[in-house]
C-alpha cells in the first residue's frame, strides 16, 4: 500500500470494541481451550451459551474462519469510541455497504444463512436486530472486563506512540507485526491473499491494538474509510493473571475494610450473592457498598441473564495499581 506524504501524516491510533466483537465471539463458540483466554472463556462461554447466541445473528455472520462483514467494523471516528457510538454506526449502515459485504460472505461460505437472507433482503429493518444482539453479546462477553482490557489496549498505543517519537514513523510500522514491513514509501503485508490497495481505501492509516485478534493480522480496506489494520497488543499474555486477593492497608485506610475488600475481589467481575459468599460479608452489605462504590464511580454494573455483574472500572484499576506502588 503506497504512502504520500498525506497519509503518513494521518497514521493514528485507535482503541475500538467492535473490533473484539468478532475474534472473541469466534474463540467462544469454537469451545477451544485458549491459552491465554481460559480463564475469560471459561467464565463467559456459559452465559453466550445460556443466551443462545451460539444460535443468532452472529453465528451467522462471524464464521468459524474467513472474512467478516466490513460493516461489523466501523471505522472509530475518535480514539476511544464508545460501544455503543460504534454500534450506531452499525445500525445506519448504507444498505448497498451490507448487501456488498453479504456477497462476498456468500462468496467465501458458499450461501448465507437464513437469517442474513432476510438482512440482505432488507438491511435497514434487519439491522435493529443485529445491533441488539452484539449490545446482549458484548454486556454478556465483554464489558465487565473492559476496563482491564482498554488498559492493555491502552498501554500498547503509549509504547508505540513512544517509540515513533523517538525513532519515526517508518520504525513504528516496522515494528507493529512480523508479516509488515515499510520501505519507505510503502507498507508491504507478507501472506495476505488479496494485494493492498490505496485505490480501494481512504487516506492515512487507522491501527488498532486488539486482545483477541490473535497472532495474525486482521484488516479491512473500504471507501471512504481510511484502511484499518488490527494487530495484537503487546502485554495480552498477562491481560488474566490473578493479582493479590488482599487488600492493602493504604487502600483500606482510604475505603474502610469491607470496600477494599469487595474492590480486590472483583478481579473479576462477580454477582452481589458471590461477592457475599467469597468474603463473608452480608448480602445486603455488599449490596449497599457497590451502589456506593458505583456512584463513586470505582465499579459498573452489566446485566448478564437473570443476574448483575460488578466489575472495577478503569479508575478503580488505576487506584489499585497506585496502592500497589
Amino acid at each position: 500500500m503506497a504512502f504520500s506524504a498525506s497519509d503518513l501524516a494521518q497514521v493514528r491510533f485507535a482503541v475500538s470494541p467492535m473490533w473484539e466483537i468478532a475474534p472473541s465471539f469466534r474463540l467462544l463458540v469454537s469451545g477451544s481451550t485458549h491459552p491465554v483466554h481460559r480463564t475469560w472463556a471459561d467464565q463467559v462461554r456459559p452465559r453466550l451459551l445460556a443466551a443462545g447466541l451460539d444460535r443468532g445473528w452472529l453465528s451467522e455472520l462471524i464464521p468459524p474462519t474467513g472474512y467478516v462483514p466490513d460493516f461489523l467494523n466501523p471505522a472509530p471516528a475518535a480514539p476511544a469510541p464508545t460501544a455503543e457510538s460504534e454500534r450506531d454506526a452499525i445500525r445506519t449502515s448504507h444498505a448497498d455497504r451490507v448487501r456488498q459485504d453479504l456477497d462476498h460472505l456468500a462468496r467465501h461460505q458458499g450461501s448465507l444463512g437464513p437469517r442474513l437472507r432476510t438482512l440482505h433482503a432488507d438491511p435497514r429493518a434487519r439491522l435493529a436486530k443485529v445491533t441488539e444482539e452484539i449490545e446482549t453479546y458484548w454486556e454478556l462477553a465483554l464489558a465487565p472486563y473492559w476496563a482491564r482490557i482498554r488498559s492493555v489496549l491502552e498501554a500498547d498505543i503509549l509504547y508505540r506512540a513512544r517509540a515513533a517519537a523517538e525513532h519515526g514513523t517508518g520504525h513504528l510500522l516496522n515494528d507493529l507485526h512480523t508479516s509488515l514491513s515499510w520501505d519507505g514509501s510503502a507498507l508491504r503485508m507478507s501472506g495476505r491473499k488479496q494485494p493492498l490497495a490505496r485505490a480501494t481505501a481512504g487516506t492515512g492509516l487507522l491501527l488498532i491494538p486488539s486482545a483477541f485478534t490473535g497472532p495474525r493480522l486482521r484488516t479491512r480496506t473500504t471507501l471512504p474509510d481510511p484502511p484499518q489494520l488490527a494487530y495484537p497488543a503487546r502485554g495480552v499474555g498477562s491481560l488474566w493473571q490473578t493479582r493479590p486477593a488482599t487488600p492493602s492497608d493504604a487502600l483500606s485506610a482510604v475505603l474502610g475494610r469491607s470496600r477494599a475488600l469487595l474492590l480486590t475481589e472483583l478481579e473479576i467481575p462477580a454477582s452481589t450473592t458471590q461477592l457475599a459468599h467469597r468474603t463473608g460479608l452480608s448480602a445486603p452489605g455488599v449490596s449497599q457498598y457497590l451502589t456506593a462504590m458505583r456512584e463513586a464511580g470505582l465499579v459498573s454494573a452489566h446485566r448478564a441473564g437473570r443476574s448483575v455483574l460488578y466489575a472495577r472500572t478503569a479508575a478503580a484499576e488505576s487506584l489499585l495499581e497506585a496502592a500497589r506502588r
